[in-house]
């Protein structure tokens, strides 16, 4: 798959993401391929697919996995997937998660200010994600008929229904913030980039190999 649309500073990172799938474990592989089929179902069924990810406070996982499975959407040819991201509350993106798009290669630019900042996070000239802290049905995301990922096991527990999705898929990564303001800070939110990243793109790849 050609990288050639994306930013310069993306495509390394794009490369190394789809060459990342030896390091997802089994089960995991596993349940990728599964929320795979579910996103290839809704591709044959409606001529597109909607998955909000969803973590509680919708400032680092959730952020995560939307732009990095739109990344992958984009990588392997998935043009009518469309990724979007919500808490089970508001808060703001937290800044950590914008440091690590940044230091991946995103241009990101904060277009608000304030409490709860707009960020443009851009992986290609003409593909750019809006990322904010909102609830997860709010304004802007899908109302009905989209898939709902849980990226956290607190939501996922705490969340048992997602008002509007047609399907809802535990996909729980360890939260980050557990190393905020420690040495390990910007390591551990690289680490957690790179991994959500390579089981986005693991996802995508199954979904491109489904409607090929």
């Amino acid at each position: 798959m050609s990288a050639d649309f994306l930013l310069p500073s993306v495509r390394s990172l794009a490369t190394e993401l789809s060459a990342g799938s030896t390091g997802i474990p089994l089960q995991r592989r596993n349940e990728l391929r599964s929320l795979a089929a579910i996103v290839g179902e809704h591709l044959a069924r409606e001529d597109r697919a909607r998955l909000t990810f969803i973590c509680t406070h919708n400032s680092r996982r959730s952020h995560l996995s939307q732009v990095l499975a739109q990344l992958a959407a984009a990588f392997h040819g998935v043009n009518d997937v469309e990724c979007f991201s919500g808490g089970t509350e508001a808060t703001a993106c937290n800044p950590r998660t914008i440091a690590a798009f940044e230091r991946a290669g995103f241009e990101v630019t904060d277009t608000s200010g304030g409490e709860n900042p707009i960020y443009e996070i851009r992986f290609a000239k003409d593909a750019m994600i809006r990322a904010w802290s909102k609830v997860y049905n709010e304004d802007g995301n899908p109302e009905s008929g989209y898939i709902g990922v849980m990226t956290c096991t607190h939501a996922d527990e705490n969340c048992s229904i997602v008002h509007g999705a047609s399907e809802r898929f535990s996909l729980p990564f360890v939260d980050p913030k557990e190393a905020d303001d420690t040495p390990e800070e910007a390591a551990t939110y690289d680490e957690r980039l790179r991994q959500i990243g390579s089981q986005m793109f693991f996802l995508m790849e199954a979904v491109s190999e489904q409607i090929d």
